[in-house]
């Protein structure tokens, strides 16, 4: 019974920032677009911090519980945020800064969980209370998956947050040429990110162009906490 509450905890652990981390992902889009001309997200009453509004129960709980507790890596997904290009001031610069923008708010989310937790530290100090130590969990957890789903989305392949800003940066008829791929997107990923990795073991995107940059920043996170902890 001790071991299966444990595991419940764990995986509350993860499940409970991987939610906050996604909703504000999306919502930091909706608001994006609708800053720059898009009031889509307004009309559809996605721009709230409802999960429940955003929640997909199979992309945001089932899978990225599943693989943190056996790889160690938050891959998931929500009902994304519906954003109209065309209804952007200025479509091609607008939709970069609208996919830029999920990024950007994973990494303040990773700054504020940083700093929650160096002041967790100041104050508990080493206090085992079962409630703090799972804060604590929390909160590191908040951090790396913040971090990790940061560099995922900017992963220059659609529908990635990645694609947009690669597909804006692009003159514009290799951009259309691109654009072409986005129908195909989901086949991409599973080739990419599982099938490649499975054929050629040491091609792994994610273990190349994802744990890098994620592992780098972390140190200046983990600089953070410690700074606020006064360690």
């Amino acid at each position: 019974m001790g071991y299966m509450n444990d595991t419940v905890l764990q995986i509350a652990a993860i499940i409970l920032p991987l939610i906050i981390a996604i909703v504000f992902h999306e919502v930091a889009h909706g608001w994006v677009a609708l800053m720059l001309g898009d009031p889509t997200a307004r009309e559809q009453r996605r721009l709230s911090l409802n999960p429940l509004r955003h929640v997909d129960p199979f992309g945001t709980l089932i899978v990225p519980g599943l693989l943190w507790l056996t790889t160690h890596t938050a891959f998931g997904w929500a009902k994304p945020v519906p954003v109209n290009k065309w209804r952007l001031r200025d479509p091609r610069r607008g939709m970069m800064a609208v996919a830029a923008a999920g990024p950007a708010m994973n990494l303040v989310l990773a700054a504020a969980g940083a700093v929650l937790l160096g002041l967790l530290f100041r104050f508990a100090g080493s206090s085992e209370a079962a409630g703090l130590v799972f804060l604590a969990q929390n909160l590191g957890n908040f951090i790396a998956i913040n971090l990790f789903l940061a560099f995922f989305n900017l992963l220059p392949i659609p529908p990635f947050d990645g694609s947009h800003i690669v597909e804006g940066l692009l003159p514009r008829s290799a951009a259309r040429t691109y654009a072409r791929l986005r129908p195909y997107g989901i086949m991409l990923v599973l080739v990419v990110l599982l099938v490649i990795p499975r054929l050629f073991p040491g091609w792994g995107i994610i273990e190349r162009m994802v744990l890098p940059p994620v592992a780098w920043l972390g140190g200046f996170y983990e600089n953070l906490v410690r700074l606020v902890a006064g360690i």
